[in-house]
């Protein structure tokens, strides 16, 4: 029986000029190079510029997107862009970029569920095109986490980074079984008791303020892996595949120990993991479509293949999702 999928026509990402190498902390922090490298595999990330927005950064990834796909602003019917740092309160985010590809039709929003945010949006945009509401969407993931960082902790200012991710969805007609291109399978999980353990200390209706990022590494690392290797089993469960059948994981960059206990606990080897968090840091909701789009451009993804994303942020907020490019 036939069935309409979400395919993937093209991406691109955006990332700041100024690169951030590990050892500039050394001058205001008790930390180091390696000190940074051995706990996160991090080496450097990029920070956007004064006055360089979150919006600045999606809209040069969606143009990016566009040209990759060889559409114009006027195809696309939706834009979802997944952040936790917008450039302002309300309107969202999104608006900004509707308006600054010249995208007079169709509808935008923002979808925030921190470093999950990207696969939320992608199973948001999935369900809209399956229900025919949108033949097109863009779905991007955009952060500038430097703007929320304490630069007196150590244990968070050294692990994120600025960039973004987009990815352009479009609906085709499918066989209705694991072969066909798209968006095959979502798997999507929030549970709110571990708010604590990673979080801003700020927002309009509390502090007033922006406030700082909060986290419990060692909690947020053990919820990581058991949390994230379950989703991705869960995933390959619900399509009767294994491990094997796997071309392509793209985790979120968060952390290299991280993604090789979760690549190890599901039994995919990690020449089979996209690895990016060494240059890039952890961009939260932008890091899943960055990293596929460096991935494109290295040829390691290829039509046909099947994709595993995973990722899990603050919230907590979960989820996995299998794509075939």
């Amino acid at each position: 029986m036939t069935t309409i999928r979400a395919v993937p026509v093209g991406c691109g990402h955006y990332l700041p000029e100024r690169v951030v190498e590990n050892v500039e902390f050394e001058k205001t922090l008790d930390t180091s190079d390696e000190w940074i490298r051995a706990r996160t595999g991090i080496e450097r990330r990029h920070f956007a510029a004064e006055g360089e927005k979150t919006s600045d950064l999606a809209i040069a990834a969606a143009k990016a997107a566009l040209a990759d796909a060889g559409l114009e602003a006027h195809q696309i019917d939706a834009i979802v862009v997944a952040t936790a740092t917008p450039d302002q309160t309300f309107p969202s985010t999104a608006t900004r970029v509707q308006a600054a590809l010249g995208m007079e039709n169709g509808f935008a929003f923002d979808m925030q569920a921190v470093c999950a945010g990207f696969i939320y949006a992608l199973a948001n945009a999935n369900a809209m095109i399956m229900a025919g509401q949108a033949k097109r969407v863009m779905v991007i993931g955009a952060e500038t986490f430097s703007r929320i960082m304490d630069w007196t902790d150590r244990g968070t200012c050294v692990l994120f980074g600025d960039g973004a991710g987009a990815l352009i969805l479009e609906a085709q007609t499918g066989a209705g079984d694991q072969s066909d291109s798209g968006i095959l399978y979502t798997d999507l999980h929030s549970d709110g008791r571990f708010n604590d353990i990673l979080y801003v200390d700020g927002g309009p209706s509390t502090t007033g303020t922006t406030g700082h990022l909060r986290m419990l590494g060692q909690d947020v690392f053990k919820h990581a892996v058991a949390k994230l290797s379950a989703s991705g089993e869960a995933s390959m469960s619900a399509l009767g595949i294994t491990a094997d059948d796997v071309d392509v994981v793209v985790p979120h960059q968060a952390n290299l120990r991280i993604i090789k206990k979760v690549a190890q606990k599901m039994g995919i080897p990690l020449e089979r993991v996209i690895l990016t968090v060494q240059d890039h840091g952890n961009t939260s909701a932008a890091s899943i479509p960055l990293a596929m789009s460096v991935a494109r451009q290295q040829k390691r993804i290829a039509k046909g293949d099947l994709i595993l994303i995973e990722a899990i942020g603050g919230g907590l907020a979960w989820g996995s999702a299998l794509m075939r490019w």
